[in-house]
């Protein structure tokens, strides 16, 4: 059945959408960007998010506090503030331009070349929201990695290190891409139907001619 993959593509690429733009907005707003343990107290475990700083304690007890003003922010926390907000709607308005464009969706049920156009500006606009999503996640994890192996802080100076929030967005923006791609690919035009060969047809018979019968009578046999 030609098309007959179009609606699982869609259906897959839609789960995987949500679930990246779910993952992403997790992602933003838990403050688990790094993590840092304390070999003085290992009771405590310090993590830090975009907006806050948590502190765990052993019996359970979580104190987190807001940073403090946004100018004062490493770099890579302010510009990752801005893009994953960006990721977060760019999220949004992808699944909702994808799902018009799906074959679930009566509405344009009756104009492919519409619903054509809103899967590709969905799966576009999910392919941006996947790289807002990995550029500041995969800026703060180099930075980290620089920092842990920094030669000039002494060793007794304890280190961060990723936090769980650093792997969900490296998956939120996978899940993005994957996404958007299917669901780009779920738009491309059916082939058109390839017309049956034409039946072969024998040619005319030419015994006749062969034999040296004329089908018309020459211009001599007709003087009388």
């Amino acid at each position: 059945m030609a098309g007959g993959w179009r609606a699982p593509a869609q259906a897959g690429g839609m789960l995987l959408a949500l679930l990246g733009w779910v993952s992403s907005c997790v992602t933003t707003f838990v403050p688990l960007w790094k993590s840092l343990n304390l070999d003085l107290n290992e009771l405590e475990v310090w993590s830090m998010g975009l907006w806050q700083v948590c502190i765990a304690q052993e019996e359970g007890v979580v104190e987190c506090r807001p940073h403090g003003s946004f100018l004062a922010l490493p770099p890579e926390l302010r510009v990752s503030r801005l893009l994953m907000c960006l990721s977060n709607g760019l999220g949004l308005l992808g699944c909702g331009l994808a799902a018009a464009g799906t074959e679930g969706w009566t509405p344009c049920r009756d104009r492919p070349g519409l619903r054509r156009r809103l899967l590709l500006a969905g799966g576009a606009v999910l392919g941006a929201a996947a790289v807002a999503t990995l550029a500041p996640v995969s800026w703060v994890a180099y930075n980290t990695v620089l920092d842990f192996w920094d030669d000039t802080v002494p060793d007794i100076v304890p280190r961060w290190e990723f936090g769980e929030a650093t792997f969900l967005g490296w998956f939120a923006g996978a899940f993005l891409a994957a996404g958007g791609l299917l669901l780009a690919c779920s738009a491309r035009p059916a082939a058109p139907p390839t017309p049956p060969a034409p039946a072969c047809r024998r040619p005319p018979s030419t015994r006749g001619l062969a034999g040296g019968h004329h089908p018309h009578p020459k211009n001599a046999d007709l003087v009388i």
